[in-house]
């Protein structure tokens, strides 16, 4: 296997986002009460939902294939250039198959809960936000970011199906952490989605103005982001919390006052940065 065709690979399945859906639902695990389940279900519960966000992952590209050639950050992806994956008919049914997959495995070795989650978290990604309203609205990210809270709930139910405070609350934070990303990547790449007819906020109402959005909306992510403080979460949580979104919220005011596509790309980073080190202190958390 080459190089070339391992990273097309990723890129195909968006594996690297996959990752961070990875991430979400050991979180949604770590932070829920209650006993935790055998090494064997972790990683059932890890590659199904790998396995659920690599099959939307991979529609998403088949289906943007057109915009996807249409923009530079996306031009060379496996379906534009035909490299190594030809867009053929049969991969929706090749997805759709992989899908129902993840979603029978879990069922089989977790529960119905998780499995319903999963199903659900593809779908929006998939389907709602990918078919249904990443052409249409400007709110197309808004909704889009329940794709990252079924992947907490999910990891959350293979504890306990009913979810409590605690993992509400961190699905809460993926719902919010999703447009305030990608709304500063859309500031950093503006002229591409408007150039491929794409309607992103910040296409649809400026720069300055998406900017202002974003910081409110992260505000928003970090007040809901310290709100498992009041149901238990110990000093790990606050650390992580506090640290990452304090950083978040001095990148997003620097980018609202000076909306550049390079303090928009270094607040996308400082997005990250935020929700890997509250993923990080939840489990470390958990650990000890």
């Amino acid at each position: 296997m080459t190089i070339s065709l391992i990273r097309q690979t990723v890129s195909i399945f968006k594996l690297r986002i996959g990752v961070t859906i990875v991430m979400a639902a050991m979180a949604g695990l770590a932070i829920t009460p209650g006993p935790a389940p055998s090494s064997s279900q972790i990683l059932v519960l890890a590659l199904t939902v790998l396995l659920a966000s690599a099959s939307s992952g991979g529609f998403n590209q088949y289906f943007e294939r057109d915009v996807d050639g249409l923009m530079a950050r996306t031009a060379n992806r496996p379906f534009v250039t035909g490299q190594h994956f030809l867009a053929l008919k049969y991969w929706p049914l090749l997805l759709s198959l992989m899908l129902a997959g993840a979603v029978l495995w879990a069922g089989a070795v977790l529960n119905a809960a998780v499995a319903l989650h999963l199903l659900l978290g593809a779908l929006v990604y998939g389907v709602v936000y990918t078919v249904w309203l990443k052409r249409r609205t400007s709110l197309n990210i808004v909704v889009g970011g329940l794709a990252g809270s079924f992947a907490v709930l999910a990891g959350a139910a293979a504890v306990d199906p009913v979810p409590g405070p605690l993992p509400l609350l961190l699905a809460g934070v993926l719902f919010l952490w999703t447009p305030a990303h990608f709304w500063s990547l859309a500031i950093a790449r503006g002229d591409q989605y408007a150039g491929a007819g794409i309607p992103m906020l910040p296409v649809v109402i400026g720069n300055p103005s998406a900017a202002w959005v974003t910081l409110l909306s992260s505000i928003a992510l970090v007040i809901t982001s310290l709100l498992p403080l009041l149901y238990g979460t110990g000093w790990i949580y606050l650390t992580g919390a506090a640290l990452g979104g304090a950083y978040f919220l001095h990148r997003s005011i620097q980018l609202a006052r000076n909306p550049t596509p390079r303090a928009a790309m270094i607040n996308f980073i400082g997005s990250l940065i935020q929700l890997s080190l509250l993923q990080l202190a939840i489990i470390i958390e958990a650990l000890v």
